[in-house]
């Protein structure tokens, strides 16, 4: 089961490394989903699936306590995706649209950050 927190540590790495060499690829792909209506479940989805796995198989990862509480952050979070609907969901990648310039780059550090601390917490 840990292998798919690795695997999702991975591809943040591969996010990351994306956003900060040309952030166009990942933006230009939301954008043109962002009112598709599995870019909603997706962001749902993926947020349960990690925060149940990080929970589930926090005890043999190297920092049991921080993975606990990161996964109940994105099941919370996941929670709040839902109740919000599709509506205000769109609004808020809209907004998180206008923070591409300034600080995307800025994201695709943390991404790789968080891809590293989870590979490097679960290995």
């Amino acid at each position: 089961m840990s292998i798919l927190i690795i695997v999702f540590g991975l591809l943040m790495l591969l996010a990351g490394m994306s956003l900060i060499t040309n952030p166009e690829i990942i933006i230009k792909m939301l954008r043109d989903n962002a009112d598709k209506l599995w870019l909603h479940i997706g962001a749902v989805a993926v947020r349960l699936l990690l925060g149940a796995l990080l929970i589930y198989q926090a005890s043999i990862s190297k920092f049991p306590v921080t993975m606990e509480v990161i996964g109940w952050i994105a099941i919370f979070a996941a929670i709040i995706f839902t109740i919000i609907g599709r509506n205000n969901f769109k609004r808020l990648i809209s907004w998180a649209f206008s923070l591409v310039e300034p600080f995307g780059r800025i994201g695709g550090v943390l991404a790789i950050c968080f891809g590293f601390f989870l590979i490097y917490a679960f290995v």
